[in-house]
């Protein structure tokens, strides 16, 4: 016998979250599906762990920074300690229990989906009007000949960690290399990151990969860029990566942040006619609808694999679901690697601006140079800001910082971008003295757009 519901959510990652509460709020009968736990990868071994431990050093390397205070110290045990206790020890009881409390069926385990508005899992039959796929994604292991017979360590592994290695090298310098190479790093791991890019972050400007890795190199990391890993082997109580350009790293564990893919393998997609694109997303509409009835969100549409994001699909499809349809739109939606300092960043790079066809402008400001707030902030200051713009339409189309704190005041540009507030319209703005968000008006005074000065 099979169970009626209004909409079925396959994933309960924080997408699937605000999926099923914002559907329980609107009064619909919710079946909520989990195979692991219920606030997903990022709730335990991606955004909150790995926030968790990037935090202490960060605090530590303010205090050394900043003009009459010393004496700060990293205690490990303290923060694994408060790292477990932000991941609920991997334990989502009170999450299965809030849900059910606010009416939702909970089902624990792998599903399938077996026909349209069909869900079979752990044993029973579940049917609904609507389908939400929310399945996240998972850490894809680069194509390295060995690397299957030496210690790998994933996010997963890499954010619950109980010790701190002696010696790694991460296979990667996107977000996931940068930050955790720089936490381990700070608690007193040799590292190295290896990035077959020319530069760290090679999905952002050029110029923002440049200056995160001056500071990491500065910091005592190795970043090798340009160079890719092609074998790995045992060596004794060793790990042996042999690079392309001949060389040979030595550690006692590899972290592996080279991209992740959709998770859609064995969800049945077939039995409601969606086939996945190239790399097993599923392809949606502006409004996140796949198929008739089924609407996807978050990493498995590989659109842009942020919590954020996914959270916001939620909110289209959802609304979508209740009868308020609007299309989703993904320009302004900030991009922050929680490194220290911070990078964010917002909008078109200028490669993309060019493939486009747009004509740009760019301004690069020092901020040390021009503010007075680095320096309240910290001795010997540090922080570059970045801005490109449409001279021919008067507005920005992007946006970077790597700066302290930067991921808090991107939200200046990424409004103006999201919004195409006119150039001439920030030129009038007035920022609060002393902060880092007078530096937007710095580098648009920088900017050659004279047209848009009105």
């Amino acid at each position: 016998m099979s169970e009626q519901f209004d909409t079925i959510v396959i994933g309960m990652g924080p997408g699937g979250e605000v999926a099923a509460s914002r559907l329980l709020a609107a009064g619909q009968r919710v079946a909520a599906i989990e195979k692991e736990l219920i606030g997903g990868e990022c709730g335990y071994w991606a955004c909150i762990p790995s926030k968790t431990l990037l935090r202490p050093p960060e605090a530590r390397g303010e205090v050394e920074r900043a003009a009459g205070v010393d004496g700060a110290r990293l205690d490990w045990p303290a923060t694994r300690a408060w790292r477990d206790d932000m991941i609920r020890h991997l334990d989502d009881g009170n999450q299965v229990t809030g849900y059910e409390k606010s009416g939702a069926t909970v089902v624990k385990g792998a599903s399938r989906i077996t026909g349209p508005g069909t869900v079979e899992v752990d044993g029973r039959t579940l049917r609904a009007a609507h389908l939400v796929i929310a399945t996240g994604s998972d850490a894809v292991l680069p194509p390295v000949d060995g690397l299957d017979t030496v210690p790998v360590w994933t996010n997963r592994e890499a954010t619950t960690l109980t010790e701190i290695p002696d010696r790694v090298v991460m296979l990667g310098g996107s977000a996931v290399g940068s930050e955790l190479g720089g936490f381990l790093h700070r608690f007193g791991a040799r590292v190295t990151i290896v990035e077959r890019s020319a530069t760290l972050l090679s999905r952002e400007e050029p110029r923002v990969g440049e200056l995160l890795g001056e500071r990491m190199r500065a910091e005592g990391i190795d970043v090798r860029t340009g160079v890719t890993a092609t074998a790995a082997r045992r060596d004794g109580a060793d790990v042996v990566l042999a690079l392309d350009d001949g060389s040979q790293l030595r550690c006692d564990v590899v972290v592996v942040g080279a991209g992740r893919r959709p998770r859609t393998a064995d969800l049945g997609l077939d039995a409601i006619g969606v086939t996945p694109g190239p790399k097993g997303e599923i392809t949606v509409d502006e409004h996140c609808q796949a198929a008739d009835g089924v609407w996807a969100i978050g990493d498995v549409t590989a659109i842009m694999p942020f919590t954020h994001v996914a959270k916001y699909q939620a909110r289209i499809a959802t609304d979508a679901i209740l009868g308020r349809p609007h299309p989703a739109g993904y320009g302004g939606i900030p991009r922050v690697v929680f490194t220290d300092p911070e990078v964010a960043a917002v909008g078109l790079t200028t490669a993309q601006a060019d493939r486009q066809g747009r004509r740009t402008v760019t301004a690069e400001l020092d901020l040390a140079g021009a503010l007075a707030r680095p320096w309240t902030y910290e001795q010997d200051p540090w922080g570059h800001l970045g801005l490109l713009a449409d001279p021919d339409h008067g507005v920005l189309l992007g946006a970077w910082a790597v700066a302290p704190m930067a991921g808090e005041w991107i939200h200046q540009a990424a409004l103006a971008v999201r919004t195409a507030i006119p150039i001439a319209v920030l030129l009038d703005q007035v920022a609060q003295f002393p902060t880092y968000s007078e530096g937007f008006l710095a580098a648009l005074e920088k900017l050659d757009v004279s047209s848009a000065r009105g």
